[in-house]
């Protein structure tokens, strides 16, 4: 009985450690802070599709300004704000808002990369 309970405690205890090593490691293609800046914030403009399927052309310039303008008849809101570099992605304050807001980009295949706040998709950039 007492070997039974031996390897149980040791089965638990490496299953403990693989879990806290995969929670703690990050995402194999999540971008680094300075590659979101080189890919995205840099003037250049860029679709956002939000979970709710509403689609923004987004612009993040080099100086932390960013702008968000619907793509589409009646699609959501018109934006400006301002970004900066995390330690882990970025984080973004939209004009009028109280609360920064901070993300993780994934890549999500070609040209797709998923905006993860925590564990959720919040939205999929394309280009």
């Amino acid at each position: 009985m007492r070997i039974d309970a031996a390897r149980g405690a040791a089965a638990a205890a490496v299953l403990l450690a693989l879990a806290t090593t995969a929670m703690a490691a990050p995402p194999v293609n999540r971008l680094a802070p300075s590659e979101i800046q080189a890919t995205f914030f840099n003037g250049q403009s860029f679709t956002a599709s939000t979970t709710s399927n509403l689609k923004f052309k987004m612009t993040f310039t080099a100086d932390g300004k960013m702008k968000r303008e619907p793509i589409g008849p009646g699609k959501g809101n018109k934006g400006e704000g301002t970004w900066k570099l995390s330690k882990d992605g970025f984080c973004t304050i939209w004009h009028g808002a109280t609360l920064t807001n901070c993300f993780t980009l994934v890549s999500a295949g070609d040209n797709k990369w998923s905006v993860l706040k925590g564990p959720s998709i919040q939205a999929i950039w394309s280009k």
